[in-house]
């Protein structure tokens, strides 16, 4: 069979056709980069002549903190307190009672507060010495620490009645691992710290210390460490979260320092330490543990509270009756409140809106309700004797990691 000039054996006459318009269409897209390319560009219009210019990239996934194994996701690498915002109440705690426990250390009673009325609306006994008033990891249980009486009772938020007293050894506070794994006893007078199961408190693992007074602590970002301070010995602790060991301690540099609350900064890159003989907070590096800086705030020092947009921390003075007010994005001290007729304002915490500071007047049985945008006190209120770590209940947060309510 005879073929025409240039065609292909068994191509038809179509297919030729169709090679040619793709041929002619590539010569001609050819031409017009070559152009383009002779008048001097950089690229950009030869993206733009063959539709390219402006397609997206995948949007960069969000950085993930990698935490302490089972403990919730860090919601916002950023800020530390980012679930802690105002009435932002998980489903669980939206139906228990708006109050604030506060445990009279000298009465051996809680007074319970109605944050509406501002009055006492129950007195609870309880055991010898209660310290302070804590969370449980799940939220669903408030534990009173009576410290003296070596045991821990149960208030369940729902109806703010008593339930269960487990015995426990020298409970001055109480805290809970990130993963929820552990509560942790600061025993302060036994000198350890006592691992034990959250729900059952029994005990896990004991971790004797060799400083005086532990009381205090908060945990890292990644829940990985958290700082211990030591009241009577003027030291602090860093702990291992995961293998609960020790693995490092320092002395504060300030004769006779009494280091209290430790409270860490919502971009988790530091820790701040109440020292109420310094009369200011500690400035430390968490991570690195080198020797902190002293920032005085005024005597006495001694509780430390962040506020619900994570960019003030409020800061009691006991010995003076002011509150300090210390801005993190300024790094610097910005305000500070003086309690009319003074007063000895001690632990307590935020209410749920962030609208009120309430703080124990440790030496004058009473509380006080302070407004957080005017400083201005709202109320008074007399209570027990010697009331110490009061608790706001019901708070935002996902999880406690204990003493008078830290939320993550």
């Amino acid at each position: 069979m005879n073929h025409k000039p240039n065609q292909k054996p068994n191509q038809k006459p179509s297919q030729k056709l169709a090679l040619t318009k793709r041929t002619g269409a590539l010569l001609a897209a050819g031409a017009v980069l070559a152009a383009l390319a002779g008048c001097g560009t950089d690229g950009k219009r030869a993206n733009e002549a063959l539709g390219t210019q402006g397609v997206r990239k995948p949007p960069a996934k969000p950085k993930v903190v990698p935490g302490l194994p089972g403990m919730p996701p860090v919601l916002d690498p950023k800020d530390a307190y980012a679930a802690d915002r105002p009435n932002a109440l998980q489903p669980e705690v939206k139906k228990f009672l708006p109050r604030v426990y506060v445990p009279n250390t000298n009465s051996n009673t809680v007074s319970v507060i109605d944050p509406k009325t501002y009055e006492v609306v129950e007195t609870i006994p309880v055991g010898n010495q209660p310290q302070h008033v804590v969370p449980s990891w799940d939220m669903k249980t408030l534990w009173v620490n009576n410290d003296l009486g070596d045991s821990l009772t149960a208030i369940d938020p729902a109806t703010g009645k008593t339930g269960r007293t487990v015995e426990v050894s020298d409970p001055y506070n109480l805290y809970f691992t990130p993963n929820g794994k552990y509560a942790v006893v600061m025993a302060s007078m036994d000198r350890e710290l006592v691992f034990r199961d959250p729900r059952t408190m029994n005990r896990v693992k004991t971790v004797p210390v060799t400083c005086a007074g532990v009381n205090h602590a908060d945990f890292s970002m990644d829940g990985r460490y958290f700082i211990v301070s030591c009241e009577f010995s003027g030291e602090l602790l860093k702990v291992d979260t995961e293998k609960m060991e020790i693995v490092g301690q320092q002395k504060l540099p300030f004769e006779g320092a009494m280091p209290q609350d430790v409270k860490m900064s919502p971009d988790g890159k530091t820790f701040y330490i109440a020292d109420m003989m310094a009369h200011g907070m500690w400035v430390l590096d968490g991570k690195r543990f080198t020797t902190p800086k002293l920032l005085p705030t005024g005597k006495g020092c001694h509780g430390l509270y962040v506020s619900r947009d994570s960019k003030e921390m409020y800061i009691s003075n006991r010995g003076e009756g002011t509150i300090s007010v210390f801005d993190f994005p300024k790094n610097k001290l910005t305000k500070k409140w003086k309690l009319p007729q003074g007063g000895s304002p001690d632990m307590g915490g935020v209410s749920a809106d962030g609208n009120t500071l309430w703080l124990s007047g440790r030496y004058d049985s009473e509380v006080y309700a302070i407004d957080t945008r005017t400083g201005v006190q709202l109320a008074r209120i007399p209570v027990g004797g010697g009331p110490h770590g009061l608790a706001v209940y019901p708070q935002p947060g996902r999880y406690s990691l204990g003493h008078t309510g830290i939320f993550r």
